[in-house]
């Protein structure tokens, strides 16, 4: 054991060497010298996140393979990215999940980024990207439990999912079905009663957030009218104002319950402009002023978007970062999310995506992923 350092107390109390004026001036410099470090992985309060970290938190990409690659690494290092989607063919199994998830979140660490989302979709029955999590039950199996049911099974999908780094789902469906809808043939939604699919997807919203995850209310503001998935074909649903409002019960729901994040839908609705959900200001001025949602919003695949449309996922990308949607989601291959990443990029370095738009998009991600921890 070492000598007491000089200007430490003695074991009577009194202070041997240096005076107790001094003593004082020279702790409070050692506070001011701490207070004034920040602590790793955060950034000081006066300092405004570059352009390229406004832009990166809004991207959620997908990833090839079963482990993370060194470029996708670099990009989360770098902010470029502010999250992952996982796809069945990026699982093997629990281990392996851990550690994909542990390992982007540690390049997120080094680079003093905040902590990725990491979602999937784990609706239930078929779509399920983790297979030994639930719901092994598919939507309309749900659809006829009692919310209190629901709610537990959640609550242990979310436990699940927690345990392997996931902290999104996107689920649950809050689609109401109409006679012919490709969502009801696919067993997605859980009923054709609007105010049943309201208190189902609050308790399926419920049980993930008692175990820290986040859900996703999807898709805003309603494809259970489609005959035809949104992923092949350009919807677009005619439905007047009176028929949209019942579609619009779950999501109000859901929404005064707390969900945090609404996944836009790729159709078009025709009472709110010849735009798709996705980049409609039209239908974000539902979600934001009608609705009076907070929390954050993002888009279905823009890959999907584009290819129906005939064009790029980075100018539907634009389009929706235009519109005001938070998260822009990529699913396709890391070429392509970075493509998207660099014309988002340049076209809010331009301002032709609003400064301010980009900011309130940032602070609303960086808030969900605060409470996520």
């Amino acid at each position: 054991m070492g000598s007491r350092p000089r200007g430490f107390p003695d074991g009577d109390g009194t202070v041997g060497c240096m005076g107790v004026r001094e003593l004082l001036a020279l702790a409070g410099a050692i506070v001011a010298l701490v207070l004034a470090v920040p602590a790793a992985g955060s950034r000081p309060a006066a300092v405004r996140p570059a352009v390229r970290e406004l832009v990166g938190q809004r991207l959620v990409v997908a990833l090839h393979g079963t482990t993370a690659s060194r470029s996708l690494l670099g990009r989360v290092r770098r902010g470029e990215v502010g999250g992952v989607i996982l796809f069945g063919d990026n699982v093997t199994g629990e281990t392996q999940l851990r550690s994909l998830t542990a390992g982007l979140q540690a390049a997120a660490r080094e680079g003093g980024r905040p902590n990725l989302l990491v979602a999937v979709d784990q609706e239930g029955g078929d779509i399920r990207r983790l297979p030994w999590v639930g719901p092994s039950a598919p939507a309309e199996a749900l659809g006829r439990m009692t919310p209190a049911s629901v709610r537990q099974i959640a609550r242990a999908v979310g436990t699940a999912l927690r345990a392997t780094g996931v902290n999104v789902d996107l689920a649950p469906v809050a689609d109401v079905a109409v006679r012919g809808s490709f969502m009801a043939a696919e067993q997605r939604t859980f009923s054709a009663d609007p105010a049943r699919v309201g208190l189902i997807a609050t308790a399926f919203a419920a049980g993930l957030a008692d175990t820290g995850v986040a859900a996703t209310v999807k898709h805003f503001p309603g494809i259970g009218r489609a005959t035809l998935s949104t992923d092949r074909v350009a919807v677009t649903i005619g439905a007047a104002s009176a028929a949209l409002a019942g579609d619009l019960v779950p999501f109000r729901w859901a929404l005064a319950a707390g969900a945090p994040i609404v996944m836009m839908s790729n159709a078009t609705y025709t009472v709110y402009g010849d735009q798709p959900a996705a980049w409609s200001g039209r239908i974000q001025a539902l979600l934001r002023g009608e609705l009076g949602f907070r929390g954050v919003t993002i888009t279905d695949a823009v890959e999907a978007a584009a290819s129906t449309r005939g064009r790029s996922s980075a100018s539907v990308a634009v389009l929706a970062a235009q519109a005001g949607v938070d998260l822009i989601l990529v699913t396709g291959s890391e070429a392509e999310s970075e493509a998207v990443y660099r014309r988002l990029l340049g076209r809010a370095s331009s301002g032709s995506i609003a400064p301010a738009s980009l900011r309130r998009s940032y602070d609303r991600v960086l808030s969900l992923k605060r409470r996520l921890g």
